[in-house]
């Protein structure tokens, strides 16, 4: 054995750092690592195994990823322990469960991707590093090879403009706040949610050198933010360089953009990878996104983009690769034209339901897909960190098999990639994904709930398998045509109106799913619920399935009350609209039994990173902001962005959505049997709860399983 940790040594340089998986172990249970014997072999493909030896459980695979993701397949397939974000400390058994006969999963998917510019805002503005270290053992766990890694990139454009003559009161107007940085950085707004001080760039700095140096002790590859042209608004002058005013971005101004073929554009980009090499190291990807969701980019020759773009990126490394989100009409065809093969990774950002790969069936796709550029089969499931369940099982297996085996665009697609805006929410879906790196063909979704809900629960039950195998044929199985970004929204979220279909702008729902069938499955949970009281990944599901249940009784009643205010029936307005305005008081109480559905930890989390008063201020104020108006009044109306980020949580729905109907409803007036519609400021309703400072409860209020009971009793009776 020493011999053997010996060439491992020589073979995997990697062993210069402490292994991380005795550290990850540790983590899950304490002594566990003990309970383990890992083997790492040298192979050229990814894989791992598992095996026995007398009492301690074999893992083995070519390196720390595969190993990790050996070990999640064993705690969910055989030890029944399903890890995930709000669960990744559990007790294992003294005596492991034994694995009888050894197996073996391998996967071609060279790239397992995962996060987008949105989750670094709308999950992860306020995360530490305990909370950072957790993110990075679930991606372990999952497979995770490659991740965008875009926190501290504030300092480096400190340091530039600072060295391009900009004063730090111009660089604080033009760096955007920590719930907006991400629409910042991809060239979209400048400013907003700030000013921002030199304390928090300097943190999150700090904060991603540790999370750069975990990346590394595990061998996941960061995807730096590389230089694509953006510079601060009116820099033509300020610089005396070349550049282009971009237009706006719902209703924002939007960065300018330095033309390539400007001399100027090689030396800043040469001056933002060095200022990026002196805080952060070197990596070998580098994400960018020029003219994302629009700009004056009919001013830009894109083939001299391109080029420029990859020369400075390739002067800068050699061997770097350029990784691009293809998202509605990006990247443009004349640009990806002008990059050689092999620089470019091309993340269909959307896969499940627009894909852009070649996909046959769907109206998105590209003729010819990326061409001769390699690719990664993507899932967006999440828009704006919104709460509820939603999926697309069917169309995600099928579609990514088909790809996998297409005969024309197979070769280059190099793996799968979750692209969510927020995470933390349907763990099911990021489950199903994942594994579909490490499984060779397609395979029963059906079936597959079965043994998933039995690692979720430790141990399952007919109704538990009836109430998934209800949800994934009915929610969780949105066909791939449909259109809808994300979760059928709850409605109670919306700016109220007797027509009120949906809470943002762009969610467009199609309704193909009978909400009685989330009632029957949460009815079949809540009739189980004492067996599993105290069982932390149930009682989450039970809250969150509960939580359905009652926002599809929302839209329901609402329906009602569209029927009364039309037939002009005051007595039965009044009854459905209380009803209504019940549920929403109803929902609050339920969510203040699971911290993960509470805005209390959300606006804790902002305050907490403050290092003074006005700090916390702008913080709070930045995490208020976001999920209600979103931007200024011309963004939040005119641009339409109000409720993107809306969040079903406790405290927010009784203190701002109550509210919010209660004054609708009141204001509503009948004449001449037609309904007259109030005439509310919902903008400057919600800008005076965004600029309050009341505290919220950020830890349970009362049992889980007893107050979902009593709810859905006295909604359900």
């Amino acid at each position: 054995m020493r011999k053997f940790l010996i060439i491992l040594a020589f073979l995997f340089p990697i062993e210069q750092f402490a292994n991380p998986i005795e550290s990850l172990l540790e983590r899950i249970d304490r002594g566990a690592s003990k309970k383990f014997q890992i083997e790492l072999i040298a192979s050229e493909e990814d894989y791992f195994e598992l095996d026995q030896n007398k009492d301690k459980v074999v893992v083995r695979g070519n390196n720390y990823i595969s190993i990790a993701c050996g070990i999640n397949w064993y705690l969910k397939y055989y030890a029944d322990v399903h890890l995930c974000w709000n669960n990744m400390n559990v007790k294992l058994p003294k005596q492991l469960p034994l694995v009888r006969a050894k197996e073996r999963r391998s996967t071609k998917c060279e790239y397992r991707y995962y996060l987008n510019y949105c989750t670094f805002s709308y999950t992860m503005p306020f995360g530490d590093w305990e909370r950072w270290e957790r993110e990075i053992d679930w991606m372990a766990l999952h497979g995770i090879n490659l991740v965008l890694s875009t926190t501290g990139s504030e300092l480096v454009w400190f340091n530039l403009l600072k060295e391009l003559g900009y004063s730090e009161n111009e660089i604080s107007t033009f760096i955007a706040g920590p719930c907006f940085l991400a629409w910042w950085q991809m060239n979209n707004l400048e400013g907003w949610g700030g000013p921002t001080s030199l304390n928090r760039y300097k943190s999150q700095s700090q904060l991603q050198k540790k999370i750069l140096k975990r990346l590394n002790e595990w061998g996941i590859e960061p995807i730096l933010p590389g230089y694509c042209g953006m510079l601060p608004h009116k820099s033509k002058d300020k610089l005396n360089i070349n550049s282009i005013e971009t237009g706006t971005w719902c209703g924002y101004i939007r960065p300018d953009f330095l033309l390539p073929e400007d001399k100027a554009f090689s030396s800043i980009a040469n001056l933002y990878y060095q200022k990026q090499k002196e805080l952060y190291g070197e990596a070998k990807f580098y994400a960018m996104d020029p003219f994302h969701e629009g700009g004056n980019a009919h001013l830009v020759d894109f083939e001299k983009m391109g080029k420029s773009i990859t020369k400075a990126m390739k002067q800068h490394n050699p061997n770097a690769t350029w990784v691009i989100q293809a998202w509605e009409g990006n990247p443009n065809q004349t640009m990806l034209n002008s990059i050689n093969k092999g620089d470019l990774l091309i993340l269909d950002l959307w896969s499940e339901t627009k894909p852009q790969w070649g996909d046959p069936h769907s109206p998105f796709t590209r003729e010819n897909g990326f061409g001769e550029h390699n690719w990664i089969y993507s899932m967006l499931l999440n828009f704006g960190a919104n709460v509820g369940l939603f999926g697309k099982t069917d169309a995600i297996i099928n579609s990514f098999y088909e790809a996998k085996n297409h005969p024309k665009y197979s070769s280059t697609l190099k793996g799968i990639g979750l692209t969510p805006e927020g995470i933390e929410n349907n763990p099911m879906m990021y489950e199903l994904f994942t594994e579909l790196a490490w499984r060779d063909s397609i395979f029963d979704r059906s079936k597959w709930i079965e043994s998933y809900t039995k690692a979720r629960y430790g141990n399952t039950n007919k109704q538990i398998v009836q109430a998934w195998k209800i949800l994934i044929n009915t929610i969780y199985n949105c066909p791939k045509n449909n259109l809808q970004q994300g979760t059928h929204e709850s409605i109670f979220c919306a700016r109220p109106s007797i027509n009120a279909k949906q809470v943002s702008a762009w969610a467009n729902p199609i309704d193909y799913y009978s909400p009685d069938s989330i009632i029957n499955a949460a009815k079949l949970l809540i009739s189980i619920a004492e067996e599993y009281k105290g069982n932390n990944n149930f009682e989450y599901d039970l809250i969150d399935i509960t939580r359905q249940a009652i926002a599809e009784k929302g839209r329901i009643t609402l329906k009602e009350i569209k029927y009364a205010a039309e037939k002009s029936d005051t007595v039965l307005f009044k009854q459905c609209t209380d009803y209504f305005l019940k549920l929403i008081l109803l929902q609050d109480e339920l969510l203040s039994t699971r911290s993960e559905f509470m805005l209390g930890k959300w606006l804790q989390m902002a305050k907490k990173v403050g290092k003074n008063k006005s700090e916390k201020t702008l913080y709070e104020r930045n995490a208020r902001t976001q999920i209600t108006t979103w931007g200024n009044r011309i963004a939040s109306e005119t641009g339409k962005l109000h409720d993107y980020a809306h969040k079903e949580w406790n405290g927010i729905l009784k203190d701002l959505y109550y509210e919010r109907w209660k004054l609708f409803f009141t204001e509503i007036k009948f004449k001449d049997q037609k309904v007259v519609k109030p005439n509310i400021d919902f903008f400057a309703f919600d800008e005076a709860w965004n600029n309050k400072q009341n505290k919220y409860p950020s830890q349970p209020q009362s049992d889980a399983i007893d107050t979902a009971k009593r709810i859905f009793s006295e909604i359900f009776p």
